[in-house]
């Protein structure tokens, strides 16, 4: 027997029923929270995990806590410091967020602004030679670093796949234009242990957060960093109370010299957020020399007479390539930007 079809005013009918018991559920929930909060004072910790609507959350001497967020406080991330009350059930509430010095953001897929990870000082962009090597999502992440007031780091994982001599000088070469503009390179092989070494020193006392497209060795290079990233793992399985799966949302990790190594799965692709045309041509640094030398103050560095960024090109001091990067979001930029009003 086919299943009967709901009308418009019956589907409206049952949303309005759903949207009632939601509002209900969490007005409970909050004065449950508020009646328990006065049991006990506040502190400050630090977000380890977030899954779901359940936080982790690691007080002053290391001990974790599964939490609630109060409905008002936004998105809570990994590596937000937040004001947290325990509860009579040894869970706990959050009721504050404190004020963030950087956060990570991309867009969703609806559009919408979503923080990843907050209080960052690294960022980690991952690349190898195989899966290909995408530059305009490498100058996406760099975009999104300087923008935020976060340190990239470029790191080249598995080169070992790299037997070939000429083959290796190759992969170098294609990211040099990165170091001649001051970005620092780490290069990493599984046949040389040794060979994370400098990066974790690099990471010593820094909240670091690590990115980049699947397939080229996160998993491995975390191992790397954090030889006790098992043991980690358990105690956040156990605050959770939701089992190992809760190593797919966004974790964040004590390094064992000190420092914050926060992994988010969820980052594969990246879309940038709001951006304006100034702050996208400062966010290529190679570009700041040549500010306000273009002969029209609006000039795009496409075929504008008098351009001192396609000279700087010509030149060889600009890499063509990104260049390329710099058009292709300047194209997104403009296409997200509102329109102009009349």
């Amino acid at each position: 027997m086919a299943r009967r079809q709901l009308s418009q005013r019956q589907i409206e009918r049952i949303k309005a029923i759903q949207e009632r018991r939601r509002t209900h559920l969490a007005a409970r929930l909050e004065r449950a929270l508020a009646a328990c909060e006065a049991e006990s004072l506040p502190e400050e910790g630090l977000v380890m995990v977030r899954y779901g609507p359940s936080l982790i959350v690691e007080d002053g001497q290391g001990q974790l806590y599964r939490c609630l967020a109060r409905q008002n406080l936004g998105e809570v991330v990994c590596g937000d410091r937040v004001v947290w009350q325990p509860l009579r059930d040894g869970q706990g509430v959050v009721t504050a967020v404190l004020p963030r010095t950087t956060v990570l953001s991309r867009l969703d897929a609806d559009g919408q602004e979503k923080p990843l990870a907050a209080n960052l000082s690294r960022l980690l962009i991952l690349i190898a030679p195989e899966p290909e090597p995408s530059q305009l999502l490498i100058d996406q992440y760099l975009l999104a670093a300087e923008c935020s007031g976060i340190t990239p780091l470029l790191i080249a994982n598995k080169m070992d796949l790299l037997t070939d001599p000429s083959q290796r000088a190759a992969f170098q070469d294609r990211l040099a234009p990165y170091a001649a503009i001051g970005y620092r390179l780490f290069w990493v092989s599984a046949h040389h242990p040794d060979s994370p070494d400098p990066l974790s020193q690099a990471l010593i006392d820094q909240t670091s957060v690590l990115v980049g497209q699947s397939g080229v060795g996160k998993s491995s290079l975390v191992k790397a960093l954090l030889p006790d990233q098992e043991i980690q793992i358990g105690r956040l399985s156990e605050a959770t109370g939701l089992g190992r799966h809760t190593t797919s949302a966004a974790t964040c990790y004590r390094l064992p010299q000190g420092g914050l190594l926060i992994d988010s799965p969820g980052v594969r692709r990246f879309r940038l957020g709001a951006i304006d045309r100034q702050a996208l041509e400062w966010g290529f640094r190679e570009f700041r020399d040549y500010a306000g030398l273009c002969r029209f103050n609006n000039c795009r560095h496409l075929d504008e007479p008098g351009c001192a960024i396609r000279q700087a090109v010509a030149e060889g001091r600009i890499n063509a390539a990104r260049l390329a990067s710099f058009h292709r979001l300047l194209e997104d930029c403009e296409r997200r930007a509102p329109p102009a009003s009349t």
